[in-house]
C-alpha cells in the first residue's frame, strides 16, 4: 500500500503562497495514537499533566514548575501520529523495534534545540529519521515532524517543528500554540534563501509582527530576543516561549557505562558525564557539600548493591586521581572496580536521581529560581544489567524524587510488567 508523502512544512502566516505540504492537526488533535497505549494508572498533580486539569486542584496545589506533559512524534522514524503523555516518571515500554529508543532520541533533539543548539549538530545523519516509506515530493523534499507540551504557569503551550532533511537540512515550519492561538508561526517562502518567514503574535496596533528568522536555528528560543514585550500579546508570547525553553533545556541524557566507571579519575570540576565515567570525582563533591542527599544515596545503595553498605567513599590518591569504596561497616572497604555492571549501573542512576542538576553536566537555566527548576533524565535501557530487587527500589527512587517535582525520568524498558501500578509512573506500551 502506498504511503503518503511526509509533511515538511506549514502554512505561510499569510498571503495568497499556497502551503508546500500539508499543514500539522490543529493544536485540538486527537486524543493519543493507536501505537502508544498509555498506563494512566498513576496520576500526576498538575494542570496539563495525565490527570488532567480539572482533577489537579482535588490532587494538589498547582505545579507551576515549567516541565514536558507530552511528546508527538507525528511523522519520525517509525513513528507517525503519535501523541506520548510524560509524567513524573515515564516508562517506555516495548519489544526491540517498537520505537522506544527514537520516542527518547526525539526529546532529547528537542532539547537540543531548545537550547539553541544548531540543526545540523542535533540530526548529523537527519536521513536516518525520515519515514522509511516517506515518499518525496515534487521538489525532491523529505523530512520529519515532532513536537512537544510543556505545562507550567502559563498553561500548557505546544511546539511542533517540521524539518527538511532531503536534499538539504533546515527547517521549514514551526508552530507556537497556547490556548488555540498561534503565537509564533514560521514557514519557508524561498526555498533559495536560508531563512523562514516568521510572524508572532501581537495584538497591538499590528495583529502580527513579521521578520525572517534563520533555518537552522529552532525559533521560539530566539522570541526573548525580537519581542519587547509592549503589549499584552507579547508579553504572552515571551511567556510562552520562556516556559518551553525552560522546560526543554533542563534535560540530562543519562547512559552509566559501568566499562569506564572501575578506573580511579582525576579530580575535576565534579559534574556529572553522561557515562557516569568520573563518577569518583562526583562523590568526593556531593559527600562534603550535601550531606542530606548523601546520605538518602547511601540508603538507597542499600537496595541495590549485595552486602552491608555503610558509606560510600572517595578516596584520593598519591597521583591525584580519585577512587570510590564501599564502606561495609566493618572496617572493610570494597572498591567500585569489583561491583557487578548491574551494581555499578544502579549506583550511578541513584546518584544522578538523588542530586539534581547542579552537578550534571547539563545546561540549566541560570536566571530560573532553584525552586521553580525541573530537571528530566532520559534513560535508555533504564532496567539493561538490573535484577528485579534493584529495579524497583530504582523506580521507587525516581518516584519519590518524581513527587518532588525537581526530579523527573523518562526512561526505556523491554517489559515494564514489572512497574504497571507503581504509584507516580506513566508506562506507555509501544507496538511495532
Amino acid at each position: 500500500m502506498a504511503v503518503p508523502p511526509v509533511s515538511t512544512g506549514f502554512p505561510p502566516p499569510s498571503g495568497p503562497l499556497e502551503p508546500i505540504l500539508e499543514p500539522l492537526a490543529p493544536p485540538s488533535g486527537p486524543p493519543g495514537p493507536p501505537s502508544a497505549v498509555p498506563d494512566d494508572s498513576a496520576r500526576v498533580p498538575g494542570r496539563g499533566g495525565p490527570s488532567g486539569g480539572a482533577e489537579a486542584g482535588a490532587l494538589g496545589p498547582l505545579d507551576v514548575r515549567a516541565r514536558v506533559t507530552e511528546l508527538r512524534l507525528s511523522a519520525f522514524a517509525g513513528h507517525r501520529r503519535a501523541a506520548f503523555p510524560l509524567g513524573a516518571v515515564t516508562l517506555f515500554a516495548g519489544p526491540s523495534g517498537s520505537g522506544k529508543t527514537t520516542a527518547l532520541a526525539a526529546y532529547e533533539a528537542l532539547a537540543r534545540l531548545g537550547g539553541g543548539a544548531p540543526l545540523d549538530e542535533v540530526f548529523p545523519e537527519p536521513a536516518a529519521w525520515v519515514p522509511e516509506r516517506a515518499r518525496p515530493d515534487a521538489q525532491r523534499r523529505r523530512g520529519f515532524r515532532i513536537g512537544c507540551t510543556a505545562d507550567g504557569a502559563a498553561g500548557p503551550v505546544r511546539l511542533d517543528v517540521a524539518v527538511q532533511a532531503e536534499p538539504e537540512l533546515r527547517i521549514v515550519g514551526e508552530r507556537l500554540t497556547a490556548d488555540g492561538v498561534v503565537l509564533l508561526e514560521t514557514a519557508l517562502r524561498d526555498p533559495g534563501r536560508r531563512a523562514v518567514q516568521a510572524a508572532w503574535h501581537t495584538a497591538g496596533a499590528a495583529p502580527v509582527t513579521r521578520a525572517p528568522l534563520p533555518d537552522d536555528l529552532l525559533g521560539t528560543p530566539l522570541l526573548p530576543l525580537r519581542v519587547a514585550g509592549k503589549t499584552d500579546g507579547q508579553r504572552r508570547v515571551l511567556a510562552a516561549a520562556e516556559q518551553m525553553v525552560v522546560a526543554l533545556r533542563s534535560v540530562f541524557p543519562c547512559d552509566p557505562r559501568p566499562e569506564n566507571m572501575r578506573a580511579p579519575v582525576p579530580a575535576g570540576s565534579g559534574r556529572l558525564l553522561p557515562g557516569c565515567d568520573n563518577l569518583a570525582d562526583v562523590l568526593w563533591r556531593t559527600r562534603s557539600e550535601c550531606g542530606r542527599r548523601h546520605a538518602a544515596l547511601v540508603e538507597a545503595l542499600r537496595g541495590g548493591c549485595a552486602g552491608p553498605v555503610a558509606d560510600l567513599v572517595p578516596e584520593p590518591l598519591a597521583d591525584g586521581a580519585v577512587r570510590a569504596l564501599l564502606d561495609r561497616g566493618d572496617g572493610f572497604r570494597t572498591e567500585l572496580a569489583r561491583l557487578g555492571d548491574g551494581e555499578l549501573r544502579y549506583v550511578a542512576l541513584a546518584l544522578v536521581l538523588l542530586t539534581g542538576p547542579g552537578v550534571l553536566a547539563v545546561d540549566t537555566p541560570g536566571e530560573v529560581p532553584d525552586a521553580l527548576r525541573t530537571l528530566t533524565v532520559l534513560t535508555d535501557g533504564f532496567d539493561r544489567g538490573l535484577d528485579p530487587a534493584q529495579r524497583r527500589a530504582l523506580l521507587r527512587t525516581a518516584a519519590r524524587m518524581g513527587e518532588r517535582g525537581h526530579i523527573r525520568c523518562v526512561g526505556a524498558v523491554s517489559d515494564a510488567s514489572w512497574a504497571v501500578g507503581t504509584e507516580g509512573v506513566t508506562v506507555v506500551h509501544l507496538r511495532p
